[in-house]
């Protein structure tokens, strides 16, 4: 079977309406019949209320896309011809790539699919995932094969959580597809909504692959100036003046020392390692950013304590605030969130620590990490600040605000560059 048809007659199926499947599910719905399928009703319920907890789309936005219904039935996807995976791609305890996802997703799509069909994943895995594990998992659950009874591809979604500026229009797409017919099906498809363009793959490995190193490239340029910041403070110099001036030359790379969390950055690369140790190869330069990145949680921990003590503040039963939850400023997501390392770390010294984050769902925060986020921090009570993310809301508070939440004596720590240097005792 050749795949003929036109993509601009699609029926679309997105599965998965989280960070990546909602904002592609209301592009789509805008110029194809669109269902936007996930597997938690209560997400389907809010969306069809015009609601999007994850702040990523608003309800104009929603209301916008005309050809768009949101289901958790899957029944309703049997009439579908264009299945576009979203579902997310973690890792587990252990740092190995979670496929769980992703094969529950495939085994139930097999459910419905049908000759003639397209799947397209989206999410982010190593080169070779594709083909490798969702393929046969289609196969077996359908009974069809692919390339003679349904097609695959590969787009890999680059969304950047709370960022309004880029959107799914806005940022180019690369694409591929199991055969020339269907990169080209593939192609067309998201070229009807993308209007930065797309860059065509020549295969769904080398599209996987493109995905994975990208972030992975950030890793690295923030493993080393996390690396530099530990070092630059045994020395004795601030980070910020140094990263300042080094910048005044064209080319050299604006990054910033912080915690790398977050479902994209602080995850891909063990993807790409755990596929490079399979045939092989350890790739020491990525783990080497990796060990770095993972324990800035820790480091930046010690520092606070170390400055409490410098100050004649006892760490055992003090109090500390952390402002900041989310993996990043302005934005809900908490996934992979790297500040709940310094709590567990303060913790260790015994002490008492409160979380304050706006933005952040409190119950969320419970079930996901069992920390219990403070709603308004009282003032003149804490022995230390930890200001973990650059929120706006904590901008606004300014020097005067923030330390507001201590007592007269107390140990303010930077992480972010939120305040300027002579306001704080401590910065990465």
């Amino acid at each position: 079977m050749q795949l003929t048809r036109s993509p601009r007659q699609a029926r679309i199926a997105i599965v998965g309406l989280g960070y990546v499947g909602l904002p592609l599910a209301v592009e789509f719905g805008k110029a194809h019949d669109t269902v936007g399928y996930d597997i938690n009703t209560a997400r389907v319920d809010e969306l069809r209320q015009g609601f999007d907890r994850t702040l990523e789309v608003n309800a104009t936005d929603l209301a916008s896309s005309a050809r768009l219904r949101f289901s958790s039935s899957l029944e309703e996807l049997r009439d579908r011809d264009t299945y576009i995976v979203t579902v997310p791609t973690p890792i587990d305890d252990a740092k190995r790539p979670n496929l769980r996802p992703l094969i529950a997703a495939s085994e139930a799509l097999g459910t419905v699919l049908k000759p003639g069909d397209v799947v397209i994943y989206e999410s982010t895995v190593y080169p070779g995932c594709t083909e490798e594990v969702c393929v046969p998992t289609l196969e077996r659950a359908s009974g069809l094969k692919c390339n003679q009874d349904f097609f695959v591809g590969y787009s890999p979604e680059r969304i950047n959580p709370g960022d309004h500026q880029h959107r799914v229009a806005d940022i180019l797409k690369v694409t591929s597809g199991s055969t020339p017919e269907a990169a080209e099906f593939v192609d067309s498809l998201y070229a009807g909504i993308v209007t930065a363009g797309t860059h065509r793959a020549s295969s769904i490995k080398v599209a996987e692959a493109a995905k994975v190193i990208e972030n992975t490239q950030r890793d690295l340029n923030i493993a080393l100036v996390n690396d530099l910041a530990i070092l630059f403070n045994r020395l004795g110099i601030d980070t910020l003046e140094v990263l300042e001036a080094a910048g005044t030359k064209w080319n050299f790379l604006p990054f910033r020392p912080g915690l790398v969390g977050g479902h994209c950055i602080g995850v891909d690369p063990y993807y790409l390692t755990h596929k490079a140790q399979q045939v092989g190869h350890h790739p020491q330069v990525i783990l080497a950013g990796r060990r770095t990145n993972d324990g800035m949680g820790a480091y930046v921990a010690t520092q606070a304590i170390r400055i409490m003590v410098r100050k004649g503040i006892n760490p055992v039963g003090a109090r500390v605030l952390v402002l900041g939850f989310s993996f990043k400023e302005n934005c809900p997501d908490f996934r992979n969130t790297r500040v709940v390392d310094i709590v567990h770390a303060l913790q260790d010294y015994r002490v008492d620590v409160d979380v304050h984050d706006p933005w952040v769902d409190e119950k969320e925060a419970m079930e996901e990490y069992g920390v219990a986020l403070t709603g308004d921090p009282r003032e003149g009570v804490y022995d230390a600040i930890i200001v973990a993310v650059a929120h706006d809301r904590f901008r606004e508070l300014g020097a005067d605000g923030i330390c507001a939440y201590g007592k007269d004596v107390c140990a303010i720590y930077d992480v972010k560059y939120v305040l300027p240097r002579n306001a704080v005792d401590g910065r990465l």
